[in-house]
């Protein structure tokens, strides 16, 4: 986790939360232009990782993986694009729900030597993965990470409040055993999901294309905390990047809408103050 108010996401973590933002992959068509961008601007280096579907890097934030880069998108007809993955121990479980409420499993559960995952999308079309992380891959101690580390995803959907029924659902966002970790408001024109008191998700609902782009259609949008963001989109556009738009200001920071060189649209994040 990572500053006040904010969750941060790890493959595998102690704080681990069933349900939770827990993993971002990016799929790309070339693995050296994507290092070469996110490396700089993010603040990361990378380390190899499987390669299952082709050629993978794991991104580090000092010590700690944050995020996933794969070459699959080269071999596949898979579309560049980042994925948001929820955390849960038993994807089997959890991909029998998506279709049971409506949505589809395009691919897995699969086995991986740290865990289970499957690509899904939701009633609506936004894509996004389930991450079932093996007991004993969890690592025993996090550092807090801040730059380059995903701590805030949301929605873009036509209906946020039957997204968040279809999410709430499969995953237990409202349950009402003692303990529970998860909080569910409408704050800033969207649905807002906080753990143990730090923001993680919203849910944003608006007129939204019905494309098979799933960067144009409802889609999941990562944030990637840095100390700058007018600094990062300077950044950005000297390596190559574009700018959807320019840094605004959020009830979560100030936050600013880019696409990589090969037009994979991120976000970037400021630090909460």
């Amino acid at each position: 986790m990572v500053e006040k108010g904010r969750l941060y996401m790890g493959e595998c973590q102690m704080t681990f939360v069933p349900g939770v933002p827990s993993w971002a992959t990016l799929l790309t068509g070339d693995l050296d232009v994507a290092t070469r961008f996110y490396g700089p601007l993010l603040g990361w280096r990378f380390e190899a990782g499987p390669d299952r579907w082709g050629p993978y890097v794991r991104a580090m934030a000092g010590d700690t993986a944050v995020a996933g880069l794969s070459a699959a998108a080269r071999h596949t007809e898979l579309p560049n694009a980042w994925t948001t993955y929820f955390g849960t121990r038993n994807a089997d479980e959890t991909a029998n729900g998506v279709r049971e409420r409506g949505g589809t499993v395009a691919i897995g559960p699969l086995d991986f030597d740290a865990g289970r995952l499957a690509l899904a999308a939701d009633p609506a079309g936004a894509n996004f993965g389930l991450w079932e992380c093996r007991e004993s891959t969890v690592a025993a101690s996090r550092q807090p990470v801040g730059t380059g580390a995903p701590v805030w995803v949301e929605l873009r959907t036509r209906d946020a409040f039957d997204a968040a029924r279809f999410y709430g659902d499969l995953f237990g966002w409202y349950s009402e055993a003692d303990g529970s970790p998860y909080d569910v408001r409408w704050e800033d024109e969207r649905v807002v999901l906080s753990v143990d008191e730090r923001d993680a998700v919203g849910l944003y609902g608006g007129a939204i294309e019905a494309a098979a782009d799933p960067q144009v259609r409802p889609r999941w949008n990562v944030h990637f905390q840095v100390p700058s963001v007018e600094e990062a989109v300077e950044t950005a556009k000297k390596l190559g990047g574009q700018v959807e738009s320019q840094a605004e200001r959020t009830a979560h920071g100030p936050v600013a809408e880019l696409r990589d060189p090969e037009g994979t649209l991120f976000h970037i994040i400021g630090a909460v103050t």
